[in-house]
């Protein structure tokens, strides 16, 4: 495990991470097929936004759980508070300072199929 920043395209947005990235999930459901977001949920202690919540907008649909935060100026969604675990927060892997997304090892998720699936995934 190891500390990763990361952030939006701007720079607005920054944030730290404490996360073991052996394995991140890719979602097939509409947001997160549009917005080519690459997932891993860590419990909130271990991620600090370090500046921009005051970048931040939040979009939120469906359920209403979730919360998909981006930076308002730039548009990039580099994390958000998800559904399946709304006590925790899911980062964009692919919002990571020098992460070789290619590297790392990928597992499939049926969002399209949420309520079947979600007790299949193991975060």
């Amino acid at each position: 495990m190891r500390v990763h920043t990361g952030g939006c395209h701007c720079g607005r947005v920054r944030f730290e991470v404490t996360a073991d990235l052996a394995r991140i999930v890719d979602c097939n459901c509409s947001i997160c097929t549009r917005k080519g977001y690459l997932h891993h949920i860590v419990p909130r202690e271990r991620f600090r936004l370090v500046q921009g919540a005051d970048a931040l907008t939040t979009y939120r649909f469906g359920t209403m759980v979730a919360q998909h935060h981006f930076c308002g100026t730039c548009g990039v969604a580099s994390f958000y508070v998800p559904r399946s675990h709304p006590d925790c927060i899911d980062v964009n892997v692919r919002c990571l300072d020098g992460v070789d997304v290619e590297r790392l090892t990928v597992v499939r998720f049926d969002g399209r199929n949420w309520e079947a699936s979600i007790g299949e995934l193991d975060m």
